[in-house]
């Protein structure tokens, strides 16, 4: 036996001169739930369930984040749609030293030879296989009963996923015959307790979804002043990874700004003095050179102030309009403003505030430290995150959104981009009413699942919430999910199973 391994490993040899090259093949992996979508190895902790504050309605909101932390639970239902990538891996197979490996690709693993994979108890893990060189290949964890499809041509991939609910060490390799020994094996690190986030230097710039002024209803027109200060500064975007955000008053999204029909608008805009580069303001709810960024481009320590008539109602998009406009849209500086209709919208329970951007960065997602934007990337529209609200779990760990069963909710929904629709969904529930494009004077659509809103564009969407449970917010082109975008709905209440529960239909209901 041992006079053939030198045999096997010639032979696949023979066939590693051809280029290794990560091509990004996805599949969508489907189990008892929706899976995340990526060539890479995940792990998730376990999605919050349990809360218990007395959430307010949007009449009542004050636009501070509770500060209360969503416990992770083991039997949390919604695992199986747990979104929140907090660690990512890429495994790829090939040849080192010798020997048939498997090399990490990105992040903190990025070329290691069977990298050791460190996980949590209770996180949910997703095992992706990507075979590099064309040899036949898989990925078996023998002490878990999880194992992956066996993948035979060049970049063909495979994915797989399972609880991480024994805490120990546990052999990763290949059942290939030969294949293990040949070197195909590695360690998978599974540790007592929680994940902790990180303690990092770096400010939270998430725009928490409750923190948008309340409804403006029946009122005369007014003068309305909006203070802005842009703020350059280096933000969280994920547990242990941090990126230079430019900012409107600190926050990703900028200030929910909210005016009627006929008032007039006085926008004051001031440039931080320790800013680095020049910034402006322009508003797509303004008639004017610019949408106001002629008047406001703001030198560091400077203050402009532009005024406009707000003379169309709708939800619309504001960013920073100076070169490179799509750096600094990328870099977070985007915000909604909502001019209502004389005599306002129609009254929900719950309001909520949410932005859909891209990240461009030098290095791949996943990666910890300091990351730095890649212009290139960005011009050939290639980023490596997308977010909600301007981070990876901004809305699933940071602050996802809470209501209660039986309330009506509202999103007001935007993308700043700067290059990539959304197709925004939430599971598990229906859209009674979309305002198209964020048009607020045409009738809104009703009974939609999922709406389309293209860069520079917004929409607001209404239902109510009939069930408790975990609602997931995403946007369905679902890959996006593996990097790093997607929300949670939380809602209080009961779990009404004539709507929906598990198992067959109890017998004699019509």
């Amino acid at each position: 036996m041992t006079n053939l391994v030198p045999l096997a490993l010639a032979a696949v040899a023979a066939t590693l001169f051809i280029c290794m090259f990560p091509v990004w093949r996805v599949r969508l992996a489907v189990a008892s739930a929706i899976g995340l979508v990526a060539i890479t190895l995940v792990a998730l902790p376990a999605a919050a369930q349990t809360h218990d504050h007395g959430a307010q309605p949007a009449s009542e909101q004050s636009g501070e984040a509770s500060g209360e932390e969503v416990s992770p639970t083991r039997n949390d239902p919604a695992l199986g749609t747990s979104y929140h990538s907090a660690t990512t891996f890429t495994l790829r197979t090939g040849i080192a030293a010798g020997r048939m490996v498997y090399i990490g690709v990105g992040g903190d693993i990025d070329g290691e030879v069977n990298p050791e994979m460190m996980v949590h108890e209770g996180e949910i893990v997703q095992i992706n296989l990507i075979n590099g060189e064309g040899a036949e290949h898989d990925v078996v964890i023998e002490q878990y009963a999880a194992r992956s499809s066996v993948v035979v041509g060049q970049n063909a991939s495979s994915t797989f996923s399972f609880t991480a609910n024994k805490v120990g060490e546990f052999a990763y390799f290949c059942s290939i015959a030969g294949h293990r020994l040949a070197g195909m094996e590695g360690l998978l690190r599974v540790m007592p307790g929680a994940r902790e986030t990180m303690d990092m230097d770096a400010a939270d710039i998430v725009r928490d979804p409750a923190d948008l002024p309340g409804p403006i209803g029946s009122r005369p027109t007014q003068v309305v002043r909006v203070d802005f200060e842009t703020i350059e500064l280096k933000g969280r975007l994920d547990d242990g990874t941090t990126y230079v955000y430019w900012t409107f008053n600190g926050k990703v999204p900028g200030p929910f700004v909210r005016v009627r029909v006929g008032d007039t608008v006085e926008v004051h805009l001031k440039n931080a003095s320790d800013s680095v580069m020049m910034h402006s303001v322009d508003f797509h709810g303004a008639t004017g050179p610019g949408g106001g960024a002629d008047f406001t481009q703001t030198a560091p320590g400077d203050e402009t102030v532009v005024t406009f008539q707000a003379l169309k109602p709708g939800i619309y998009v504001y960013h920073c309009a100076t070169p490179s406009v799509a750096h600094h849209i990328t870099s977070g500086m985007y915000g909604l403003i909502l001019v209502e209709p004389e005599g306002g919208l129609p009254q929900v329970d719950r309001e909520f505030y949410v932005m859909q951007g891209e990240l461009y960065t030098v290095e791949t997602f996943g990666t910890k430290g300091d990351l730095e934007m890649d212009y290139d990337k960005l011009t050939s529209e290639r980023p490596e995150y997308f977010l909600f609200n301007g981070a990876v779990g901004a809305l699933t760990k940071s602050h996802p959104l809470y209501a209660n069963a039986g309330e009506t909710v509202r999103i007001f929904f935007g993308v700043g981009g700067p290059n990539y629709t959304s197709s925004f969904h939430v599971i598990g529930e229906i859209f009674d009413h979309v305002y198209t494009l964020g048009s607020v004077t045409s009738p809104p659509l009703t009974g939609v699942q999922t709406v389309s809103v293209p860069p520079g564009g917004a929409t607001i969407v209404d239902f109510k919430i009939d069930r408790g449970g975990h609602y997931v917010l995403v946007d369905h082109a679902l890959s996006r999910a593996e990097r790093g975008l997607a929300g949670y709905l939380i809602v209080d209440g009961p779990e009404n199973d004539s709507i929906m529960h598990a198992g067959p239909a109890d017998q004699g209901v019509q």
